[in-house]
């Protein structure tokens, strides 16, 4: 098993849809290992999208992810990373496949309901800027 980082972002807690999202994750078969309703201050956003800064959308992505409550979480399936991406579909929710929680879910590319880590190495850097290790819930195997 492996672990991999989600954002709930913003626009999909501001819309009470958070709660669909969870669901659709449990019912992909991911199990959720550590969870958290916070709001991110620009700092935090700013380092968190740090990889992002020269890219021009950097800006307007801190602001979003500041303008509301975030849910990150740590979810474990077996190869969580990919599994995951697959789950949520496309960036731009016109794109993703019917079913994944971003044609479901998503207002649009920006505002696009979910974050999921992009690979194992940035999982594991992503889960440790949100959670301590003594806050990850242990398997039962």
């Amino acid at each position: 098993m492996s672990h991999t980082l989600a954002i709930i972002k913003p626009d999909a807690v501001g819309s009470g849809k958070a709660g669909k999202i969870l669901a659709h994750l449990e019912e992909a078969g991911f199990t959720i290992r550590a969870l958290r309703l916070t709001k991110l201050s620009e700092a935090q956003a700013g380092a968190f999208y740090a990889v992002h800064a020269e890219r021009p959308f950097y800006g307007e992505l801190v602001e979003f992810m500041t303008s509301g409550p975030v849910i990150p979480l740590v979810l474990e399936a077996e190869n969580a990373v990919s599994r995951l991406r697959e789950t949520i579909g496309a960036t731009d929710p016109a794109e993703a496949a019917e079913g994944t929680v971003r044609k479901l879910y998503a207002e649009s590319k920006g505002r696009n309901a979910i974050h999921a880590s992009d690979s194992d190495e940035n999982a594991a850097t992503e889960i440790a800027f949100f959670f301590s290790s003594h806050e990850l819930l242990a398997g039962s195997s």
